[in-house]
Order: C-alpha cells, then structure tokens, then sequence
C-alpha cells in the first residue's frame, strides 16, 4: 500500500472510531513521530537564534513602526 493510500485507509478508520481512548493513543504517537525543529537546524541557524534570544533580553529590540519607517 502507497503512502498516499495508507492516509486515506487511516482517516476512513479515524473518523469511523468512537474510542476516545484509541484516539487519544493515535495522537499521542503521531506528535512522538514530529521531529524537534532545532535538530534540523545548522550550527550557524542556530548561533543566530541564540543571538537574538541575548539581544532580546538586553532590550536590544526594536517596534515595527520604527524598522518600517527606517527600511522605507
């Protein structure tokens, strides 16, 4: 069975389910499968963020009206 056919077949059995239970487990194992963001970041992505995170609590920010009136 193709991938694309498996997700059909699964949403038919989903939405055909009453077991709050069995659906709950679904759930619970589909968000273990998300993958976390940060790991398929680069080194350098991260270091960037990182910075940010420091600017941001020094109070090294700046409103959107300003940004705007100084890239137009």
């Amino acid at each position: 069975m193709d991938t694309k056919t498996l997700k059909i077949e699964l949403t038919r059995l989903i939405l055909e389910t009453e077991s709050h239970d069995l659906l709950n487990r679904i759930l619970k194992e589909l968000k273990k499968e998300k993958s976390d963001f940060w790991l398929d970041l680069t080194e350098e992505q991260k270091d960037e963020i990182e910075i940010s995170r420091k600017q941001v609590k020094n109070g090294e920010t700046e409103d959107w009206e300003s940004i705007i009136k100084r890239v137009s």
